[in-house]
């Protein structure tokens, strides 16, 4: 599905990495306009976090290439602001001195850093803890000082793995409004199997399973396809005639009794096709609801289960 943006911004070209014998990410392509705010989505093991290093130029590919404005990302890792998924600080260091440490790494000078230092750590909510030492940091804190050292620079593409995934919900509400603030003047793209942490934020999703991508779409776009050329028919006994028989025309997802269909492709008497077929199958049912597909239904019909 696509959506009219600007020309790409990042190109993923058939990025792949081997460790021995096994391939963490296979062959993954991926062009990412300006103003996106991807939503990486993948049961743990996929090979997101091995991607986003990729992406970010931290891990070396074994084939393929990654490219910012055109031009590899060797030339461009200023553009990037990278958050790991465990971020670690020396715990000697105040935040304002992991900050400004940070900054001169990405090309600034110290004296001119010190009101940048000061305006990211309003951003991220430590105003009042610049002068702490980060030793003595919550998770939830880490993890925010973790978001500020990723935009010190002003980066125009932002990665994060997993920045949620590790806090309480007060920290998760914390840290979604930080990249919801984030996403407003750069292209983010952040990894999580929390999906409705990135359903509230992101406007694009790619989902990977087993190093490989599923599925690529903005949100719109799959809303508009899947959830209007949709239905959910909780059965009292699942007839296998009928499903069959709508196999022809729907894609059918049966769990015990429930059972979805999405429409092969746009039609306007679909779904009346599909309420006729019930009646001539026999069909016994007790409930019947159109666009009842959600994020987590897709995601699970797509993944089916944990990556090992």
């Amino acid at each position: 599905m696509t959506q009219a943006y600007n020309a790409p911004f990042v190109e993923l070209e058939r990025l792949t990495k081997t460790f021995g014998t096994r391939k963490a990410v296979e062959d993954f392509t991926l062009t990412i306009q300006r103003g996106d705010c991807i939503g990486l989505i993948g049961p743990n093991g996929a090979g997101k976090t091995t991607l986003l290093k990729m992406v970010s130029g931290i891990l070396q590919a074994s084939r393929g290439s990654v490219s910012i404005n055109g031009k590899k990302i060797e030339q461009q890792r200023a553009l990037i602001g990278y958050l790991p998924q465990y971020p670690q600080f020396h715990d000697w260091m105040t935040a304002e001195e992991v900050l400004s440490f940070y900054g001169q790494l990405s090309g600034g000078k110290k004296t001119a850093l010190q009101a940048r230092v000061l305006e990211v750590l309003g951003t991220v909510g430590l105003a009042e803890s610049g002068k702490r030492k980060v030793g003595g940091f919550s998770g939830g804190m880490k993890q925010r000082l973790g978001i500020a050292q990723a935009i010190i620079h002003r980066p125009e593409f932002v990665i994060l793995d997993e920045p949620v995934s590790a806090l309480d919900p007060i920290g998760r509400r914390e840290v979604l409004d930080l990249i919801g603030g984030i996403k407003q003047s750069a292209t983010v793209i952040f990894s999580t199997h929390i999906l409705g942490d990135a359903q509230e934020i992101c406007n694009r999703f790619c989902i990977m399973r087993m190093g490989q991508k599923l599925e690529d779409f903005y949100y719109s776009d799959w809303t508009k396809s899947k959830q209007t050329n949709a239905l959910f028919i909780e059965c009292r006994l699942v007839n296998q005639a009928w499903i069959n028989h709508v196999q022809k025309m729907a894609r059918v997802y049966v769990r015990d009794n429930a059972v979805q269909l999405e429409a092969l492709e746009p039609d306007e008497a679909w779904v009346r096709r599909i309420l006729s077929s019930l009646l001539e199958y026999n069909v016994e049912f007790s409930k019947i609801e159109a666009g009842k597909l959600s994020l987590e239904d897709y995601f699970i019909q797509l993944v089916g289960g944990k990556d090992e």
